[in-house]
Formats: structure tokens, C-alpha cells, sequence
């Protein structure tokens, strides 16, 4: 389905749906992506897009820097739009202050409420999007096929044993971003895929061949490992290009960053962070 620069009035109401899939891609100041789960994500015009802020993740301080950023929206039924925007500035009150407020979701949540509301212009959208799900249940097959072939590792391991096994279970998602020529940042959904020996993510290319099958050798991907509950971390590395293995064609993403992307406190993982002690009260 060719882009578009305006969201049509069905796309608009699975947006305000609070039961789906939100993901915002951004980049941080070293030019390298970012990607977030942002529920709120909904439209607030045909061309506008505007989400909630209730925790402090470092996407919202990325766009005040770089305001490019990229969107995906996926329903229940796995249908999903996804597209590039721009964000344009915040506020802290006003109609959609209060109508994030009034959503059941931060209404009746004793711990945090929407604080800030971001808007931001739709610079294109792909259109609904059907995800194919025969590919994406060969490409885990192959994925895990490709896992058991390349044995255990002695090395020190990158991820902890509770995101290796977030971003080896079978019913997690996996969503993979990078910073294109444009400027602007790009998400694929559901890319198949493992870790390998905690240290590197193995994909298969078996969905949206065309714009995976473009990536060069050492590009830095991010890749957000998301479950039903909502559960999730994000990986980042660089793209060490394809290879085949039993006859399957497969990347492999060099892991060097992980970051805990859940509330209360999201922030960095790997490497670990440094603690400075308290010297003065």
C-alpha cells in the first residue's frame, strides 16, 4: 500500500483503542535508535499524532533534541500501521491533558497519572498492513533450528537470564529499528528471532524481506523484545551482515547495550552503569 500523509477515520479509531500495540522509534544523542512502547499513542488529527507521558524513559528527552521519530500501531487483530513523524512541542494542561486522565488506565492509578502530552506531525504512514503470519511462524522455526546448531558459549553473557529467555520465548514480539539515510527512524514488526548464547540476536529475514534484506554491515539496530503482559527490554548492537547455516539465511545483531524500557525506572543495564556514592546529605 503506497505511504500516505494522512491517517483515514478507521486508522484514527483503532489509535484511540487503549487494547493494542504502540511503538515510538527515536534517537539518541550519539544518532543511534531508540525504540518505546507508548500505549497512549493515539491521533489527534488525520495529520497529528499526540501520546501521554507518565514515566521518564529517555525517548521523551531524546525527541526534544531530535525531533524525528517513527510510529507503529498494531490492533488486536494483527493489523498494524507504521509510518515517520515529527514531533512539535508538549503541554501540561488542557482537553487532551484531561482526556488521558480520564482514561480508566491513569484514572484509577494510585501510583502515576499522564504528567505531560507530546504532539507530534505525521510525516507519512504506510497504510493498514495485514501481518503475515505463515512467515513469521517459519522464520521462529528457523530462528530456533539455527539457535540449536550453534551449540553454548563460555563467553560472558550480555543479556541476564530473565531478557534472554524474554527475547528466546515463543510468544514474545519482536520489533526492529534503525536510523535511515533520511534522518528518520524506521520499525519493522515482528521480525523472528533469538538470542544467541545472551550475547547476540539471530533474525531471519522471512517478513518484510525487502527493507531487511537492504541493511548493511554495521548499522546499529535496536530491537524491543515485548510479551503479552506487557513485559519487555530493549537491545541495541551492531549488524554484523547475513550468513547462512543449514541452508538458512540469517543476521546477527553484536549486542552492546541493553536497557530495562518497563516503569517505574527505566535506564541502561549493559554495560553497567557506574554508581557514584553519596558524599553529602
Amino acid at each position: 500500500m503506497p505511504d500516505s500523509f494522512r491517517l483515514d477515520e478507521r486508522a484514527i479509531r483503532v489509535f484511540e483503542q487503549d487494547a493494542k500495540i504502540g511503538l515510538l522509534a527515536t534517537i539518541d544523542p550519539d544518532g543511534l535508535p531508540h525504540l518505546s512502547l507508548i500505549t497512549s499513542l493515539q491521533a489527534k488529527a488525520p495529520d497529528r499524532l499526540m501520546f501521554g507521558q507518565f514515566c521518564e524513559g529517555r525517548s521523551k528527552q531524546h525527541l526534544l533534541a531530535n525531533p524525528r521519530a517513527a510510529f507503529l500501531v498494531m490492533n488486536e487483530s494483527k493489523e498494524l500501521w507504521r509510518g515517520q513523524a515529527r514531533w512539535t512541542g508538549k503541554q501540561c494542561s488542557g482537553e487532551d491533558y484531561e482526556l488521558y486522565n480520564h482514561k480508566p488506565m491513569f484514572r484509577y492509578n494510585s501510583y502515576f497519572g499522564i504528567h505531560t502530552v507530546h504532539y507530534l506531525d505525521l510525516v507519512r504512514c504506510s497504510g493498514a498492513e495485514r501481518l503475515a503470519m505463515v512467515p513469521v511462524a517459519a522464520g521462529a522455526l528457523a530462528a530456533k533450528l539455527l539457535q540449536r546448531v550453534a551449540g553454548r558459549s563460555h563467553a560472558e553473557p550480555v543479556l541476564k537470564p530473565w531478557a534472554d529467555q524474554l527475547v528466546c520465548h515463543t510468544s514474545s514480539l519482536k520489533f526492529l529499528c534503525w536510523v535511515a539515510e533520511d534522518g528518520f527512524p524506521v520499525i519493522i514488526p515482528v521480525v523472528p528471532s533469538i538470542a544467541l548464547r545472551a550475547r547476540k540476536i539471530l533474525f531471519v529475514p522471512s517478513v518484510y524481506r525487502g527493507e531487511l534484506n537492504a541493511l548493511s554491515s554495521g548499522m546499529s539496530l535496536a530491537v524491543l523484545a515485548l510479551n503479552l503482559q506487557m513485559e519487555s527490554v530493549l537491545v541495541r548492537g551492531e549488524f554484523s551482515g547475513y550468513r547462512r547455516s543449514a541452508g538458512i539465511k540469517a543476521g546477527t545483531i553484536e549486542l552492546d547495550w541493553v536497557y530495562n524500557s518497563m516503569p517505574p525506572l527505566p535506564g541502561p543495564i549493559y554495560p553497567v552503569p557506574r554508581v557514584s556514592p553519596i558524599e553529602s546529605f
